[in-house]
């Protein structure tokens, strides 16, 4: 079973079939945030330490962190947010930009192991994201997109799969430190592409052995009760080998320890029941 390992100076998550699902929060993402964006193009950090605190505090064990947004420069603002989120939590972080000039900034400051979102089938991400990856000894999330587009139907997104796990030996990074998203759109635009994307993440754990990450939110876009919606996905989506998810955690730990325990990741439900006792008890359903 393959593992995937991404550290802070003081804490390793391992991202693995025989582990508990991983949660990376994805929180501190301007995009749709009026008020984070504002803050972050101001240089006041304040709210993205708040923010990797409460995910932490959430379950959170890895903190998602990307600054981009329009008028941000991210290649400045990314190294100082991530240097502002190891100063106040020691949760490992995954740096987010398709910038390979603020990727490589932020690489720079990082102590630990990262993970690094992300590197795409296409060409130039290739030959862009993949030399960083090697030189600064990261994991890196692979989107299965490349210069046609996403596809999609299952045998296009197994297709990219396959590619960049080949780019990404060939550049000398092993291939345990690739961790791959499968792409969803959202279904009620497009009917058929919850069923591609599970499919495709059981093909590509069955062929490819990598760990399989998902952000569930863009499944239920344009959707009431969205939230609903995004617990059904996660947990297929665990079902079917996703490793590790980038969601909201304080809105999906819960569903995740249950399905954890189910799929027999948790042994004699430990960690299920050390949560249900810390849950306050209003919030307790009997």
């Amino acid at each position: 079973m393959m593992e995937t390992k991404v550290s802070s100076p003081s804490k390793e998550v391992i991202i693995g079939d025989n582990q508990p699902t991983v949660l990376i929060g994805e929180r501190i993402n301007p995009t749709g945030k009026k008020k984070l964006a504002e803050a972050i193009k101001a240089g006041d950090l304040e709210i993205v330490r708040k923010e990797a605190l409460a995910q932490t505090q959430a379950g959170a064990d890895i903190i998602d962190v990307n600054v981009g947004a329009f008028g941000i420069d991210e290649a400045a603002l990314l190294p100082k947010a991530v240097q502002a989120v190891i100063e106040t939590v020691d949760t490992p972080l995954c740096l987010d930009s398709s910038n390979p000039d603020a990727l490589e900034a932020a690489l720079k400051v990082y102590k630990g192991k990262p993970l690094v979102n992300s590197v795409t089938g296409e060409e130039h991400s290739l030959k862009r994201i993949l030399p960083l990856i090697k030189e600064y000894g990261a994991a890196v999330i692979g989107l299965v997109q490349d210069d046609e587009g996403i596809p999609k139907d299952t045998e296009g997104r197994v297709r990219v799969a396959h590619k960049i796990v080949e780019k990404v030996e060939a550049a000398g990074i092993p291939r345990e430190d690739l961790v791959i998203d499968c792409l969803a759109f959202a279904v009620g635009a497009e009917p058929d592409s919850g069923v591609a994307v599970i499919e495709a993440i059981r093909r590509i754990r069955a062929e490819l052995g990598v760990n399989m990450t998902m952000g569930a939110s863009n499944v239920s876009f344009g959707l009431p009760d969205r939230e609903l919606i995004n617990n059904a996905f996660v947990v297929m989506a665990t079902a079917a080998g996703a490793t590790c998810l980038i969601v909201d955690a304080a809105k999906v730990r819960s569903i995740i320890l249950a399905a954890d325990l189910v799929l027999g990741r948790d042994n004699r439900a430990r960690r299920y029941i050390e949560a249900y006792r810390q849950r306050p008890k209003q919030e307790i359903i009997q």
